[in-house]
Parts: structure tokens; sequence; C-alpha cells
């Protein structure tokens, strides 16, 4: 299997700056787009620097995740008396 390639130079790209109200935006191209809801913008001199916040994962998304299960599950009723024996 062949190696990735790895650009020594980073992607970059121009993009407008625009008013939205009272917030100066930009539009993030689609091959720029974070895999997130939520960002954290950090200022250097500047450079304004866009990182992704890394959520925790949905319970759907740790469910889908497991291992199957091989095992046989107990039998939880072996020993107890039929519903129909029981007088409340």
């Amino acid at each position: 299997m062949p190696k990735e390639i790895v650009s020594a130079k980073p992607l970059s790209r121009r993009v407008t700056v625009f008013r939205n109200g009272c917030n100066q935006a930009i539009r993030i191209p689609r091959d720029f787009e974070f895999q997130a809801d939520e960002v954290i913008l950090e200022k250097e001199g500047d450079r304004l620097i866009v990182q992704p916040v890394n959520r925790e994962p949905s319970l759907f998304e740790v469910l889908t995740a497991l291992e199957p299960l091989t095992e046989e599950f107990p039998d939880v009723d072996a020993g107890l008396r039929k519903l129909d024996e029981v007088n409340l």
C-alpha cells in the first residue's frame, strides 16, 4: 500500500471577509470544512487560528463502534415461578 504523501506547505486559500450584522465573517471552503459544531478561535499577532472543539462521542456513536457480543446471555428466569403461578 503506498504511503500518504504529506505536503511540507500547508493548504492555503484566499477568501473574502464580509460583514454579518456586527460581526466580521468568512466562508470556509468545502475542502477546509470541520467535522465539528464548535470551534475555538485564537489570535496570534495578525494570525487567526481556528481549531475544532473535540466533542465527546454520542451514545449512538459509542454503541455502533462496539464489537458484537458472541457469548450467550444467561437465562435470568431459570428457577423462577411462572407468572401464572404468582398470586398477589
